[in-house]
């Protein structure tokens, strides 16, 4: 499978892809913005070029003639996206922290980039891959209407739990605040979106496995 994610990598992740973090996590600096737009566009940007590159190099029917599994070509392209998605989030997760040192005193309207923000995303991209994943293993070639379902769950995540943060005093003094308690539940809160994470990425990739073996190829 190694050899796989290889090929996957060299096959349509440009060089572009891994400096795209950097560009779109400096997006942090920006002080008091809505930071999940940061995250969504890995989803908006990253995974509809990369499957066009996919789709381009007629990867599906190249890889197929190869003696590998078709189980394994599943789980080495869930390992390029999760990958990626690691990336993107640590990244972002630096230029945050350097928001927060830079702008002490910002009054955030939004999503402070605290520990507890980082955790929303990290599960807001687990129910990206929940969808995405599986839906576009049906046929392992159109991936049109799973990346809009994808994108419209992590979307309605990241608008219901942002709506949640200015809305509910509890959830409010939650992620907003900075006392010894709140940074802790902070903490919990990243413990818990890693292992939603981890989780549901290692459902989805099973779940596409499931669909990818009944395609005919």
């Amino acid at each position: 499978m190694y050899n796989l994610v290889l090929k996957d990598v060299r096959l349509a992740v440009p060089p572009f892809f891994f400096i795209l973090p950097f560009l779109i996590g400096a997006l942090m600096l920006i002080p008091g913005w809505i930071y999940f737009i940061v995250l969504l566009y890995f989803c908006w940007i990253t995974i509809p070029n990369l499957f066009n590159q996919f789709k381009a190099q007629n990867d599906l029917m190249f890889t197929s003639v190869l003696p590998v599994a078709k189980r394994d070509m599943v789980k080495a392209r869930v390992a390029v996206i999760v990958g990626l998605e690691l990336l993107h989030i640590v990244i972002a997760a630096i230029f945050g922290s350097i928001s927060m040192v830079l702008y002490p005193d910002v009054t955030y309207y939004f999503f402070p980039p605290n520990m507890g923000f980082w955790g929303l995303n990290l599960v807001m991209l687990a129910i990206f891959n929940l969808i995405f994943i599986p839906m576009f293993y049906k046929t392992a070639y159109k991936f049109g209407w799973a990346l809009f379902a994808a994108v419209t769950a992590a979307m309605l995540f990241a608008g219901i739990a942002q709506w949640l943060g200015i809305q509910s005093p509890v959830v409010n003094d939650l992620f907003y605040g900075t006392g010894t308690q709140q940074v802790t539940l902070q903490a919990f809160i990243l413990i818990a979106g890693i292992m939603i994470f981890a989780a549901l990425s290692i459902m989805a990739s099973r779940l596409a496995v499931k669909r990818f073996l009944r395609v005919e190829l």
